[in-house]
């Protein structure tokens, strides 16, 4: 398995409640994951640990390897080798990733590339001109065109492990779409895995091969990407989805009810309870765990039978 999160229960100092708790994750080489939820939920400190990047104070349990290696035992040049060469972060904003007063190809060699390797990289991502691009300043440069330099970025020491997180949300759609194709060319050019973080759940449906929901820092559903859009079975996938604005036919947007949680918040019992409109008084008490469901994936609700084929033993009234 290229990247395997093991049980992983991250604490931070003053912290009511894990900002991670006993999440699960894995990623195989070629293959596409998608990591959704609201903010908060632990999206992206789930991909930081993947780097070794958990803020300064974490306590940790568990296991981050990949390639069979546990990140959070390295320190030093290993370390540094792991995030510069095995694995890859491709972030939201690409402008917090370059320095202004650097040129691009700068950038690029910095690393790993050599000159040549820079303009081969430019023109990979979908770039024009990348022989002139290499010598501009990123204010020279659209939103779009600097994310795909960061991604050329990305890929400059062919990393096995690629973390996109947000990395095509503040994009138009049409440069969104041109980006998504690009990275799953390069994922499969370079057999690489890609963990790839969104909030969009009708995004991640498309375009990955499984799906994983995070609330309140634990995993409450995972499957594959047509198990999740056409029968999902937790009641907060049930949610994101009606609060998705789709194309086509008009569906009415329904918002989650109540807010995410916050660090400072405690539960009981399920996490989801107290915005749940199918939550029973057991939900309150009862300790989360994953049920496993008839086609692989699971979910961890309790009103979800074990080997369960799709969504709840009853009708879902509101969600």
């Amino acid at each position: 398995m290229l990247l395997d999160i093991e049980d992983l229960t991250v604490r931070l100092p003053g912290a009511a409640r894990p900002v991670l708790d006993s999440v699960r994750l894995t990623v195989a080489e070629g293959e596409v994951v998608g990591l959704v939820g609201e903010s908060g939920s632990g999206k992206s400190t789930t991909a930081k640990a993947a780097l070794g990047l958990l803020p300064t104070g974490a306590e940790t349990t568990g296991a981050v390897r990949v390639e069979g290696q546990d990140v959070l035992t390295l320190t030093g040049e290993t370390l540094r080798r792991h995030r510069a060469t095995t694995a890859a972060m491709i972030h939201q904003d690409p402008r917090a990733a370059l320095n202004p007063v650097r040129r691009i190809g700068d950038f690029l060699t910095e690393r790993g590339a050599t000159k040549d390797q820079s303009v081969e990289l430019l023109r990979t991502v979908g770039l024009p001109a990348p022989e002139r691009h290499v010598r501009q300043r990123p204010h020279e440069l659209s939103g779009g065109m600097l994310q795909r330099v960061v991604i050329a970025g990305a890929l400059a020491a062919r990393p096995r492990l690629l973390l996109a997180d947000e990395a095509t949300s503040a994009l138009d759609v049409t440069t969104q779409a041109e980006i998504l194709a690009q990275l799953r060319t390069t994922r499969e050019q370079q057999g690489a895995g890609l963990l790839f973080i969104t909030h969009d759940l009708h995004l991640a449906a498309a375009y990955c091969d499984r799906v994983y929901v995070m609330y309140a820092g634990r995993v409450v559903e995972q499957r594959t990407a047509k198990a999740l859009f056409t029968a999902p079975t937790h009641p907060y996938t049930h949610g994101l989805l009606a609060c998705s604005p789709t194309l086509g036919e008009a569906v009415e947007v329904r918002p989650i009810p109540g807010r995410p949680p916050s660090l400072s918040d405690t539960f009981t019992g399920c996490p989801f309870a107290t915005r749940c409109a199918d939550a029973e008084d057991a939900c309150t008490t009862w300790q989360p765990e994953p049920v496993h469901l008839a086609d692989g994936g699971s979910a961890e609700c309790r009103r979800v039978e074990p080997g369960a084929a799709r969504s709840h033993p009853k009708e879902l009234s509101g969600q």
